[in-house]
């Protein structure tokens, strides 16, 4: 119940500064505000202050800044000086406006990626040792040597290794095989090749689960061992993973361990976005080695700047990938009970990543409010471009019409993201109770 909670707060914060951006903007431009509203639905708390009507609303999903002159459906109001009005502005103006909502989430997002990159984190990496190396890197490693330095700085996981070896000009590798203890000069030309040879030792011990995802919905936990996939023993995440993603059946049986006792699940195979032609089950490696790291403010700006725009092509990536496989998205949607279900797995591992956890979803709500779709942000941003090009505007009754179409569009994606969540818990707790 907490999670779920601190969830809503958190989505009441992020919603506050996205209409807030809408109303600064809106001032900005002198458009008359007639309401702000901090949610939907019926009013919790209602005042008004200089002419405009503050609300906080029941329903914390969503909120609104109303201009005068906004709804194409409405009549220019008699009393009201045609300078306040929405509808009047030049369309370059109502398009920062549209888009300063979604750009106020955008700062919020990328401002929490900082401040969590300068906390205390817990960083997860792979075990230093080699599983595998390719070509002519096979001379030199062999399956469970172990890493233990790159010029002389102590490598404790495998990502780590791989940091210091592309930081590294020339690299002096030392490593262990038995008893005995190696080294290796890499050249600044050969580093390319040594990093993409190398693999390092996985277990089929599970790492997290994602939320929604099958193999969650199966009742998976983390800590899992898988020790068959279809009858077949695998010793390795790569065998393993080759089998599941491999199965001809859409499913994969698994015989899994956990605490002492066996036990076997039946799991449906899922399209991954990511990829033209992956399936995926949802989990990942289990990351054995642990340290703290914090940065400070220059480089966590650098980093927090860099993780957004990641994350936000990531997500254009995911989502042009659902417009091609329209069948995927009931699997990929989630609404608020599945974020909170997420917000409580994140609240495990610390404070910095609950606030990059949050952080993400701010940069979700621009990317979805800027979508091209009525009624949402990116829909007027669209009318205004049209205009723009066109050197006049789209008709109000196209308008009032393309908006009737939008909301029930957002209503429907709604009552499809509460399906999804329930649907999801109830598969979870059929096989977890």
């Amino acid at each position: 119940m907490i999670p779920l909670i601190l969830m809503v707060l958190a989505l009441g914060v992020m919603i506050t500064i996205h209409e807030l951006g809408h109303f600064l903007a809106a001032r900005a431009f002198g458009v008359g505000i007639e309401k702000f509203s901090i949610g939907f639905g019926a009013p919790i708390v209602e005042f008004e202050k200089k002419g405009i009507k503050y609300r906080i609303a029941w329903i914390p999903l969503g909120g609104y800044v109303k201009m005068k002159g906004e709804d194409p459906e409405d009549e220019d109001p008699e009393d009201v000086d045609p300078e306040e009005l929405f509808s009047n502005k030049a369309w370059w103006k109502r398009a920062i406006i549209a888009f300063s909502g979604p750009f106020a989430n955008l700062l919020l997002g990328l401002l929490l990626f900082i401040i969590a990159l300068m906390l205390p984190q817990k960083m997860e990496d792979l075990s230093p040792v080699i599983f595998s190396a390719e070509g002519i890197w096979s001379e030199h490693f062999m399956p469970g040597d172990s890493l233990i330095s790159v010029n002389g700085e102590e490598t404790a996981g495998f990502n780590q290794f791989l940091i210091s070896l592309y930081e590294a000009k020339d690299a002096s590798i030392s490593y262990q095989r038995g008893d005995e203890k190696l080294s290796l000069q890499v050249s600044a030309a050969q580093k390319d090749s040594l990093m993409r040879s190398l693999r390092p030792q996985v277990l089929t011990r599970i790492g997290e689960v994602i939320p929604g995802m099958s193999a969650w919905r199966a009742g998976l936990k983390s800590g899992d061992i898988v020790l068959e996939v279809d009858s077949v023993a695998v010793s390795n995440w790569y065998d393993m993973r080759s089998r599941i993603i491999s199965s001809p059946q859409g499913k994969v049986h698994l015989l899994l361990k956990r605490d002492g006792e066996t036990f076997s699940r039946q799991i449906n195979l899922e399209e991954n976005i990511a990829s033209e032609q992956g399936k995926m089950i949802g989990i990942s490696k289990y990351l054995p080695v642990s340290q703290i790291i914090s940065y400070g403010p220059l480089e966590a700006v650098k980093l927090g700047a860099l993780s957004t725009v990641n994350f936000i092509s990531l997500n254009y990536k995911g989502i042009y990938q659902l417009v091609k496989r329209p069948s995927q998205i009931k699997s990929s949607i989630g609404g608020p009970v599945l974020m909170a279900s997420m917000s409580a797995e994140m609240g495990k591992k610390g404070a910095s990543t609950m606030i990059f956890f949050f952080g993400s979803i701010s940069l979700i709500l621009m990317v979805m409010n800027l979508l091209p779709i009525p009624i949402l942000d990116g829909g007027h941003i669209m009318f205004s471009f049209i205009e723009g090009i066109a050197g006049r505007p789209v008709p109000l009754r196209v308008q009032a019409i393309a908006q009737r179409i939008g909301f029930m569009l957002l209503i429907a994606l709604m009552l499809l993201a509460f399906y999804s969540d329930i649907s999801k818990l109830v598969y979870r707790f059929m096989y977890t109770r």
